[in-house]
C-alpha cells in the first residue's frame, strides 16, 4: 500500500444491520483532469458518480454492514481508488453501502462492484467495469463505455459515446445518443430514441437487422431476446423484433416492421406499409387511412388482413400446406379471385407440399399485398 493512502475503517459489533443508517462522512482528494476513479467493491452498495468543474475527487459515503467492514481510499497517478471489503467473510452478509463521489468533468472510471446501482452524470472518459446486480444510469457522457449489469435496466440518455453496455436481465433505453454504442439485454426490450451513429445514420437496436429507412428519431424501435412487445401508440411507425413473444400494436403510422421467432403478431390499427412475420403464430393485422403496402409471413398459422374498403390491392397469396397436415386450407379474399392448387407435391423444402395461390388486382390495384403462410389460412376482408 503506497504511503499516501487513507484508510478509513467503520467497525460494528452487532450481529445484524443496525436500525438507524450510519452517518455519512464526506473525503476529498486532490486530482487532475484526466485522472481515474477506480472502484473495488466486495460490499457492492448504491455509486452516484457526477462530473463537475474543479480539481479534486470529493466523496461522501456511508457504511452498515455485517459482519463488519472497512473502506479504504488509495491516491495515485492524480486519480483515486476506493475499496471496500469485509473483515470477514460469511455466507449471510449483508450491507448498505452509499457513495456520492464528485470527480473533475475529465476523468475516466473503471468499476468492479459485487451489487447496486450506479448512476453517472457530466462525465467524459472512458468507463469500464461491471456490477453483479442494479441498474445502470448513464446522462450526459462523453467518450467509451464498456459497462456490463449482471441484472438491471439500463438508460443511457443525452451523451456521445461509443462501446457497449449490457445487462443479463432488463431492458436498455438510450434517448438522444450519438455515436457506435450498442445496447444489449437477455432478458428485456432494448428501445433506441434518436440514436445516431457515427456515420450520422440512425441506428438500431439490433444490429443483426438493417435499420428502416423510412424511420425517424421518433419512431419506435425495440429488440428483445425474448418476451412480448406491446406498443399502445407509435406515430412516426415502429420497427419491432423479438426472439420470442408476442407482438402486439394498437396504433401505427407511417410504417410496421415487426419479427417474432415465436408468437402472434396484431397489428390493430396502421395508417402504413407494413411487414409482419412470424416464425410460429398468427397474425392479424389491419389497415387504416391510405395505408400501404402490405407484407405478411407465418411459417404456421393463420393470416388476417382487414383493409377500408375501396383499398387498391395488387394481391400475391399463397398457402403451402403439407401432406401431413390433414387440414383443409382457403384463401378467402375480395374481388373474386379464384385460388388455383398445385397438382404435384413439391419435395424440395422438408416435407411434401402442394400450394394454394391466388394473384391479381382488387380495387383497380396500387398497394402490393404479398401474404405467405404454411399450413394457415388467409383472409383479406374489407
Amino acid at each position: 500500500m503506497l504511503n499516501r493512502t487513507l484508510v478509513a475503517a467503520l467497525a460494528l459489533a452487532c450481529a445484524a444491520l443496525p436500525a438507524a443508517a450510519a452517518a455519512p462522512v464526506t473525503r476529498e482528494f486532490k486530482a487532475s483532469s484526466g485522472g481515474t476513479l477506480t472502484l473495488d467493491l466486495e460490499t457492492g452498495g448504491s455509486v452516484s458518480i457526477a462530473g463537475t468543474e474543479g480539481s479534486s475527487v470529493s466523496v461522501t459515503y456511508t457504511l452498515s454492514c455485517s459482519p463488519e467492514c472497512a473502506i479504504e481510499f488509495d491516491e495515485s497517478g492524480g486519480g483515486v481508488g476506493i475499496r471496500t471489503s469485509y473483515e470477514r467473510h460469511r455466507n449471510d452478509s449483508q450491507s448498505d453501502v452509499s457513495l456520492d463521489i464528485r470527480v473533475p468533468r475529465s476523468f475516466d472510471v473503471t468499476i468492479d462492484s459485487k451489487g447496486g446501482e450506479i448512476s453517472i452524470d457530466g462525465v467524459e472518459g472512458e468507463f469500464d467495469g461491471k456490477t453483479m446486480g442494479g441498474a445502470l444510469t448513464l446522462h450526459g457522457l462523453k467518450g467509451v463505455a464498456r459497462l456490463t449489469t449482471m441484472g438491471g435496466a439500463i438508460r443511457l440518455t443525452d451523451s456521445n459515446v461509443d462501446g457497449v453496455l449490457k445487462t443479463m436481465g432488463g431492458e436498455v433505453t438510450f434517448e438522444n445518443v450519438e455515436g457506435d454504442v450498442q445496447g444489449r439485454s437477455m432478458g428485456g426490450n432494448v428501445r433506441y430514441k434518436n440514436v445516431r451513429r457515427r456515420d450520422g445514420g440512425l441506428a438500431a437496436p439490433n444490429r443483426l437487422v438493417e435499420g428502416v429507412e423510412d424511420a425517424s428519431p421518433e419512431s419506435v424501435q425495440i429488440s428483445t431476446m425474448g418476451g412480448a412487445i406491446e406498443i399502445e401508440d407509435a406515430p412516426e411507425g415502429a420497427d419491432l423484433h423479438t426472439m420470442g413473444g408476442t407482438i402486439s400494436v394498437a396504433n401505427a403510422r407511417r410504417f410496421v416492421r415487426a419479427k417474432t421467432m415465436g408468437g402472434d403478431v396484431e397489428i390493430a390499427s396502421v395508417d402504413g406499409w407494413v411487414q409482419a412475420t412470424t416464425m410460429s403464430g398468427d397474425i392479424h393485422v389491419t389497415v387504416t387511412g391510405k395505408g400501404g403496402d402490405v407484407t405478411l409471413t407465418s411459417y404456421s398459422g393463420d393470416v388476417v388482413l382487414d383493409v377500408p374498403r375501396g383499398f387498391g390491392m395488387d394481391l400475391d397469396l399463397e398457402i403451402a400446406y403439407t401432406r401431413n397436415t390433414g387440414h383443409d386450407y382457403t384463401i378467402d379474399a375480395p374481388g373474386g379471385l379464384r385460388p388455383t392448387v398445385t397438382p404435384d407435391w413439391d419435395r424440395d423444402h422438408g416435407s411434401p407440399r402442394k400450394y394454394i395461390r391466388a394473384k391479381g388486382a382488387v380495387g383497380g390495384g396500387g398497394n402490393r399485398v404479398t401474404i405467405r403462410t404454411i399450413n394457415g389460412n388467409i383472409k383479406i376482408a374489407e
